[in-house]
């Protein structure tokens, strides 16, 4: 967990260029129901793109986020991306009828739910949002892993937006 605690007063260090990300226990709706599996199984070894949005069916992440994504995969396909996972705050049932109503599962990204915040608290992307009903979600984000440690780092400044996190920015990023 990337925090320091200053004269009792905790100081959340968000996750940057160069860390190594932390093995986090991830939720998914695998071929035998709902599985829990450790996120280094999916960057250990390989180049994968990690998003990171509010939640499930929210406006931005619904009709932004995420087909920012689904347009772009292709292109990361041909640049030697092994995957593109989007990490929510939700449990897994949610992501994998989310994945489904996007079009996301069948473009081939992987959609793991994170239902307590753990891996979002841990990379100092969480928030917490009560007017709207937003405990320990995510900030809106995308990152270049390769072989666990991050290469790039995009952090959105307004949740309800999509630029700077988007799959069209990352993969500007990395052409560059």
């Amino acid at each position: 967990m990337y925090r320091l605690k200053f004269f009792k007063k905790e100081v959340k260090m968000v996750i940057s260029i160069g860390n190594q990300l932390p093995n986090s226990k991830l939720k998914w709706f695998g071929e035998t129901g709902i599985e829990s599996i450790n996120l280094d199984t999916f960057t250990r070894d390989k180049t994968v793109i990690i998003f990171g949005l509010p939640g499930a069916f929210t406006s931005t992440c619904h009709t932004q986020h995420v087909p920012s994504f689904i347009r772009t995969k292709p292109q990361f396909d041909l640049i030697g991306v092994d995957s593109i996972i989007c990490i929510s705050v939700n449990d897994p049932h949610v992501m994998r009828a989310w994945g489904e109503a996007t079009g996301a599962t069948s473009a081939g990204l992987i959609m793991l739910g994170d239902p307590l915040s753990e891996f979002t608290r841990s990379i100092g992307m969480d928030f917490d949002a009560p007017d709207v009903g937003f405990i320990g979600r995510s900030k809106r984000y995308s990152m270049l892993v390769k072989n666990n440690q991050v290469v790039l780092f995009n952090e959105e400044e307004s949740r309800s937006q999509c630029q700077t996190s988007s799959g069209e920015e990352l993969l500007d990023k990395m052409r560059k």
